[in-house]
């Protein structure tokens, strides 16, 4: 199929609006051709995940940007960087990559994206129209914003991200278009208990589990009595994306497209999920086998929600903690916090708030050679063993919770 560019996009191109807009338009038509996508379509928004650093050529790739004169042609929010810079927590990144990391984030400012620096842009009124077309990096942010809230976007990778919001154009192919947003496979929970559907340790074992099953295909989650919540549905997607290649879910009665009756029915296969299947699932998110300790717990992946704070702050109840919890969250969570006295009570309990990063991609974690790290979070369970060195115990934030307080692991539910 040939790739077919309109007189606007072949004179930014050509340069028109300069070096940098014109490196972008190049980058994203030529993505279009290996693609086989026939045109660009206009994008609504973009949230870029290419701001994090990986290395120097990231860094001199987006100053390369800002030279040319480049600017977002859309509203551009910013994923994690490598930096905590609002100050909440300590980052072990040494120089020269601590100031190339800085050098990073501060070109993307300049290129006009929006500072927000966390992987859940939606939690922070990022969130695009239904049906609206997009360009967004992140897995989780991805699989949100195709699932809860029916915007239109594929998964991005790290600098097609930023060209397309500079380029304010996406290639025409993949969850852009209706034909491939239709569910293939249907994901039966019906033989699972309500009361562990209602738990907060069952969306990121199920999202694990669907993730491993359905790989890259689109399926709808069925046998659900009752919506599970914003904050379940993110931990359910995110634990997907990661153990798969999940790019859009749908469940039935939840999710805006399966609302509508556009999730389609041309279903191909059925997993039938048992509870065998889910203790299966389970196990595979720790990789600690009968620790006598843990070293530190993590939570946050994606960002902390203030409703995830308050559940936080009620299950610590005043106590102080034994062993650390980090609690990732975006920076658009701390005025509240303050206001509420929450991040008081909660860092003078031992807690410690990191924002505009998390533990697994930069280093903030205290390096152990055999750290255990305790999360309820399956995002977390899936990288944080190569990432971070440490091997990883899933558990609900209860147990989390109990555990940090009393120093020794204590484990109260399972399946």
């Amino acid at each position: 199929m040939t790739l077919v560019l309109s007189a606007e996009e072949r004179a930014i191109a050509g340069g028109e609006r300069g070096a940098g807009a014109a490196t972008a338009m190049r980058i994203v038509a030529e993505s279009a051709r290996l693609l086989g996508a026939p045109r660009l379509i206009p994008i609504a928004s973009a949230h870029i995940d290419g701001a994090l650093y990986h290395g120097d050529s990231g860094t001199l790739f987006a100053e390369r940007l800002v030279e040319g004169g480049a600017r977002v042609a859309v509203r551009s929010t910013l994923n994690v960087g490598a930096l905590d810079l609002t100050g909440c927590s300590q980052v072990r990144l040494a120089e020269p990559e601590r100031g190339m990391a800085r050098r990073m984030m501060g070109a993307y400012r300049a290129l006009g994206c929006e500072t927000s620096w966390t992987c859940a842009p939606y939690q922070a009124g990022h969130r695009p129209a239904f049906g609206s077309d997009v360009a967004w990096g992140e897995s989780n942010a991805v699989v949100f914003c195709n699932s809860v809230l029916g915007a239109r976007t594929n998964r991005y990778g790290d600098f097609l991200d930023i060209a397309c919001a500079i380029a304010g154009r996406a290639p025409d192919y993949g969850l852009h278009r209706a034909e491939n947003r239709r569910a293939t496979v249907r994901f039966d929970l019906s033989a699972i208990d309500s009361g562990f559907l209602g738990s907060d340790i069952a969306w990121p074992i199920l999202g694990s589990l669907y993730g491993r099953e359905i790989g890259d295909a689109v399926g709808i989650v069925t046998g659900i009595a009752a919506d599970p919540g914003e904050d379940a549905l993110k931990a359910f997607g995110a634990a997907a994306a990661s153990s798969g290649a999940v790019g859009l879910f749908h469940m039935d009665g939840v999710t805006p497209e399966a609302k509508a009756g556009a999730a389609g029915t041309e279903l191909v296969a059925e997993i039938r999920v048992t509870d065998d299947m889910v203790r299966a699932a389970q196990g595979r998110l720790s990789t600690a086998e009968k620790p006598e300790r843990i070293d530190a717990v993590a939570i946050g992946s994606p960002h902390l929600s203030l409703a995830e704070f308050d559940a936080l702050e009620r299950l610590l109840a005043g106590r102080r903690l034994a062993v650390p919890v980090y609690a990732c969250t975006g920076r658009h969570v701390l005025p509240e916090l303050e206001r509420r006295g929450t991040r008081e009570t909660l860092e003078a309990a031992g807690v410690v708030i990191v924002a505009d990063t998390c533990v697994v991609v930069t280093p903030i974690l205290e390096p152990l050679e055999s750290g255990v790290l305790m999360t309820n979070s399956g995002k977390f369970a899936h990288y944080a063993p190569g990432n971070t060195g440490y091997s990883v115990l899933y558990a609900s934030l209860a147990d989390c919770v109990e555990s940090a307080v009393s120093g020794r692991l204590r484990i109260s539910g399972s399946r």
